[in-house]
């Protein structure tokens, strides 16, 4: 069982200015061009400690902005019911609900908190780096549990509110019930137990647990996009369909007791399947990563190859939660950008110090 615990926040304040030009998604969903973006729209932007130039640039950045009163520390622990109102990849509303707390990063081996995707050593470097320098963790990482939560949103107006993102300060439960499964934030985690390792001191971090069982959760599929592979264009692997409607209407009656996922060309559509025993993921992965792209969209797969801009679109199902669950629980890892859980908790709503 979690070790739950509250914490004391820090925030911006007000003189920092408009809390929507302060927050951002968090680092692996910036890309190059937002990433200028971010860091020009505020000096105060939550993105010059995300992605600095430097860890030690953005440990001197933090320091000042606590220093000069951007940022706040709260007199007072709590938890933080969060309630995050979203439209999907496939355009459907959706409100999910969840719990902002503090727990110890422990290793997997403690069966506290389980992964389900394998992670690169060059970005779990980066992040521990990042988090030894500055000791602050500037976003909740993503957690399930496979139990239901108890959460009743107050009525009272949000202590923090940004979008359709709403925060509200609360008692810190005993305990978090359930089984917890790492949703999004793996690196980040991994260098949180790393640092933990590396000082010999016990490493509190916040997360966001949200029920498996909550109306608004929904795990997308993330499809696969190769261009400069004319291997893969002129390949027939499976049972060919007039177009795309009549594939997805066949990919929709297929069982998952085994693989399956729409391979899309120019002029020919089909409709794949693999072996019992794999997933999704891994019946596409077998053509390696060689010029392979990723969107949540289907449309945007399809669109790239219709264009000449890619070769082949795999359109995958959505991946089941319970699926996920039971891979982590076997001790088995699913190949990256398996899950898209979305959207991912902002940078900047709330600060967890690492003395908190």
């Amino acid at each position: 069982m979690a070790d739950v615990q509250p914490f004391r926040a820090v925030r911006y304040a007000g003189a920092a200015g408009s809390l929507a030009d302060l927050v951002a998604p968090p680092y692996d969903a910036v890309d190059d061009d937002e990433r200028a973006e971010l860091y020009t729209r505020s000096p105060y932007n939550v993105i010059h400690v995300t992605l600095p130039e430097s860890a030690a640039e953005g440990a001197r950045v933090y320091r000042e902005w606590l220093a000069s009163s951007v940022l706040e520390r709260d007199d007072d622990a709590g938890a933080w019911i969060s309630v995050e109102r979203y439209v999907g990849p496939d355009g459907v509303p959706r409100e999910r609900h969840g719990l902002i707390v503090s727990i110890a990063a422990e290793p997997y081996e403690s069966g506290t908190v389980l992964p389900h995707e394998r992670t690169h050593p060059n970005i779990r470097a980066e992040r521990l780096a990042l988090l030894r320098a500055e000791r602050v963790q500037p976003e909740p990482i993503f957690l399930l549990s496979d139990a239901s939560i108890a959460l009743e949103t107050p009525m009272s107006e949000p202590e923090v509110e940004v979008g359709e993102t709403r925060l509200w300060r609360v008692e810190a439960p005993a305990h978090v019930p359930g089984q917890l499964l790492i949703a999004d934030g793996h690196h980040r985690y991994e260098a949180a137990v790393d640092l933990a390792h590396e000082t010999g001191e016990k490493v509190r971090i916040m997360v966001l647990v949200v029920s498996k069982d909550d109306a608004g959760l929904h795990v997308f599929p993330t499809h696969r996009v190769f261009s400069g592979r004319p291997d893969l264009e002129e390949l027939r692997e499976g049972e060919a369909h007039s177009d795309l409607d009549d594939a997805l209407r066949a990919l929709a009656a297929e069982s998952y007791d085994r693989p399956a996922a729409i391979a899309y060309r120019r002029g020919h559509v089909e409709l794949v399947r693999g072996a019992e025993g794999e997933l999704d993921t891994e019946l596409v992965d077998r053509h390696g990563l060689s010029g392979i792209a990723y969107t949540p969209r289907q449309e945007e797969g399809a669109v790239a190859v219709d264009s000449g801009a890619a070769d082949v679109a795999y359109l995958l199902r959505e991946p089941r939660v319970d699926d996920v669950f039971a891979v982590a629980r076997r001790g088995e890892r699913m190949p990256q950008k398996s899950t898209y859980f979305f959207p991912k908790p902002l940078s900047g709503l709330l600060f967890h110090p690492l003395d908190r």
